[in-house]
């Protein structure tokens, strides 16, 4: 592959709160260097002159790739509805990369998403970081194990409430119970060491909480409203476990409680109508309240609930209720990136990172700007000239 240098861009790096001219070299899928005035022999120019420069934009909570557009039950691979504790599941096992959603998030500028279980299910398994390009979910594949999700509040309460689960008590202690039986299970595997004779049964439900236990991945808590949170929160202490929330559709109600927690916050989709309870008092007011509190804010689309390749139009959405243009810019690159813990790639324009790239021709918040070419790790995979 050839170097690439885009030439004299107005880089948003979401890092400086001030874009500024300069130019971005590229070498074997990373940036290089950021510097104006560059020449590098040999390599391939983009002149990206009276252009914007963006991160690729990157989306901490959807669905995209497990519910087929247009099909209905056949593409419907997000929700196990047959066992409310479900944390064996996989999102890399029901990716479809041939997805046209997945294609149409890359064209809009979505360059990393994190993907997985919907919140039938008190435990549903985890989420994976992918990218929208390949033609295999292990090509596609950032972080194979991102996030283990868990929900709170309606829908547990909904989908089991004929299966002894119609109330957030034993949503809550059904959480608990695996949390505690996973502990146990993790101790006398311990114990046992390497004789196998002494270890515990197999169990695979069990085994797949241990790196949430050992806090190699969070649990990604699906929860709307406020009490939820605290719930979530208190559960997460118990057990001196990482957590993430996700959704925070309440979250500017109890703003100043949620800044004392320092735990980050996944907030949407709030675009469309609050077609339950729980979202009653759903806002695009949430995503700059709780950032001015100083939390740590992912916007969200939850795709499809709202369609993957609006995202930077959410992030606008929020700026227009009062979100600073910048905290909205970090709520969809660095901020989700470090939510689903991968910014050590993605969601930034530093040297050393993926090579993930959009060039506009304004304001990708502004719903007249478009988007002339994505790079994914280095690769042009959109061009609106084609």
């Amino acid at each position: 592959m050839a170097m690439l240098l885009i030439k004299n861009g107005l880089i948003h790096n979401a890092v400086d709160r001030n874009p500024f001219i300069a130019d971005i070299l590229v070498d074997n899928k990373k940036i290089v260097k950021i510097e104006p005035d560059m020449f590098r022999d040999g390599a391939e120019v983009y002149d990206a002159a009276g252009s914007e420069i963006y991160p690729g934009f990157v989306e901490a909570h959807a669905h995209t790739g497990l519910s087929g557009y247009g099909i209905g039950y056949e593409g419907h691979d997000y929700n196990e509805l047959g066992d409310i504790i479900s944390p064996q599941l996989r999102a890399i096992d029901a990716i479809e990369p041939r997805d046209e959603t997945l294609l149409e998030a890359r064209n809009a500028g979505v360059t990393t998403l994190c993907v997985g279980p919907g919140s039938a299910n008190v435990l549903g398994g985890t989420f994976a970081a992918i990218k929208p390009v390949g033609c295999r979910v292990e090509q596609m594949c950032l972080k194979k194990e991102a996030a283990m999700k868990c929900a709170f509040g309606e829908n547990p309460k909904r989908n089991y409430k004929e299966k002894g689960n119609s109330s957030r008590m034993t949503t809550a202690a059904r959480l608990r119970e695996v949390l505690f039986r996973a502990r146990e299970y993790e101790a006398k595997l311990a114990c046992a060491g390497d004789h196998i004779a002494d270890r515990p049964p197999f169990d695979i439900k069990l085994q797949a909480m241990l790196p949430v236990l050992r806090k190699e991945i969070p649990l990604k808590a699906h929860a709307h409203q406020a009490n939820d949170f605290f719930t979530a929160l208190r559960i997460a202490r118990e057990f001196d476990i990482n957590i993430t929330l996700e959704h925070v559709t309440e979250g500017h109600l109890v703003a100043e409680e949620l800044a004392k927690e320092n735990v980050m916050l996944a907030v949407g989709p709030t675009l469309g109508h609050a077609n339950k309870f729980e979202l009653r008092n759903k806002t695009w007011d949430t995503p700059g309240v709780l950032a001015a509190r100083g939390c740590h804010v992912s916007i969200i689309t939850d795709a499809p609930f709202i369609p993957q390749k609006y995202l930077a139009l959410c992030a606008g959405l929020a700026v227009k209720a009062g979100m600073d243009g910048f905290e909205a810019l970090k709520a969809i690159t660095i901020h989700p990136a470090e939510h689903i813990g991968v910014a050590h790639r993605v969601g930034s324009l530093e040297a050393g990172k993926d090579a993930d790239i959009v060039v506009t021709d304004g304001n990708p918040f502004d719903i007249q700007t478009n988007i002339l070419s994505v790079f994914i790790d280095g690769t042009q995979v959109f061009s609106c000239r084609e």
